[in-house]
Parts: structure tokens; C-alpha cells; sequence
């Protein structure tokens, strides 16, 4: 969850002191959480650049907001993911009013997979279960991310979702069976 692992009660600290305007103490939770933020982006755009806008877009929501923030018990990277969280779920509604088409459709050229046949059906396959998890409802897709790409516990996915530990699991593992069902010819369950 973290690059540097710190107490609850120090990374308090360094959030009561950014509050009173040391910019240096938002600098260590900046560099503490961006990367995972970032990740958490990406995972959720499939985009580089709408990945960085929107962790930029994180940080300074956070910054902006940083008065207002209260500990409620949860580590303070719960209440980023959830500014990330927003303001993700309002760029896949952006995207619904305006789609986006890739140049190489648009043009009608080969995918990246240039390579043998194995290469071409993994490339396939990959892609097949990106589309299958974007298809996911986002409180799903947003466990699967945190669980796989982000390696939290289903404790530490609970505490940054607001769920308990078993209700995580239960997400994760009705997330994972819709999953299975939809690359073999179902579809998508919903929460």
C-alpha cells in the first residue's frame, strides 16, 4: 500500500502538519502514495496520460481539500483512493459522451502482437479479460485492482473501501467466478 511503511499515528502526524500549511509534510505522503494512486489510475484507464492527469488531479483535490480531511480510523491513503476513486468514475462517464477510438482501429492495422502464433493468442487473451473487467461495475473492478495489481490483503482492501474483510473476500471471489463465466461464453453479474 505503501513505498515506506509508517504508523498510523506518524502519518497523522504528517497529515495534521500539511493541514497547518508545511507543504514539505504533503510532500512525504505525495511521494509515499503517488505511485500507487497512479497504478490504481491506470489500472482503471487503460491510458498513460489519463492515468497521470488523474493522479495529478488526485493530489490536487487532496491539497485543495486537505482542511477538510478527518481521521476516522482508516489509514489516510483510504481517503485518496476514494478522490481517485470520484474522479476515475467520472472520467469513464466522460468517455461514455465522447468515445474514444484507437489510431490503429481507426486505420485498421495489426495489433502490437507482431510476433508467433502463442504471442498473437496471449495478446488476444489479455485483452479479452481487460475488456471483461471493464465491463465490471466499479466497486468489483476497484477490489480486483486493489487485490492484483496493488497485492493488498482483503483487511487492507476492506479498510480503504469501507467493507469488511469478509465482504471483500466474498467480492472478490463472486467478481472472479462472473469473470470466469463471462470469458466462457455468461455474462457479467453486477453489484
Amino acid at each position: 500500500m505503501t513505498d515506506q511503511p509508517c504508523s498510523p499515528e506518524a502519518e497523522l502526524a504528517l497529515v495534521r502538519q500539511a493541514q497547518a500549511g508545511d507543504a514539505a509534510a504533503f510532500g512525504v505522503l505525495y511521494q509515499r502514495y503517488v505511485t500507487g494512486i497512479y497504478n490504481y489510475c491506470y489500472q482503471r484507464t487503460g491510458s498513460v496520460p489519463d492515468a497521470e492527469d488523474l493522479t495529478a488531479r488526485t493530489f490536487h483535490q487532496a491539497l485543495a481539500n486537505l482542511d477538510g480531511y478527518v481521521y476516522t480510523g482508516a489509514p489516510f491513503a483510504a481517503w485518496l483512493y476514494r478522490i481517485a476513486h470520484n474522479l476515475v468514475a467520472n472520467w469513464h462517464r466522460s468517455q461514455r459522451r465522447r468515445p474514444a477510438i484507437r489510431l490503429t482501429e481507426a486505420l485498421g492495422l495489426a495489433t502490437p502482437a507482431n510476433g508467433p502464433q502463442a504471442r498473437v493468442e496471449a495478446w488476444e487473451e489479455y485483452e479479452a479479460l481487460r475488456a471483461a473487467i471493464r465491463r465490471l461495475p466499479p466497486a468489483r473492478q476497484q477490489v480486483l485492482i486493489l487485490r492484483f495489481s496493488h497485492g493488498l490483503s482483503n483487511r487492507e482492501i476492506g479498510e480503504l473501501t469501507g467493507r469488511s474483510e469478509g465482504a471483500v473476500k466474498v467480492l472478490i471471489h463472486r467478481t472472479l467466478s462472473a469473470l470466469r463465466e463471462e470469458l466462457t461464453g455468461g455474462t457479467l453479474g453486477g453489484e
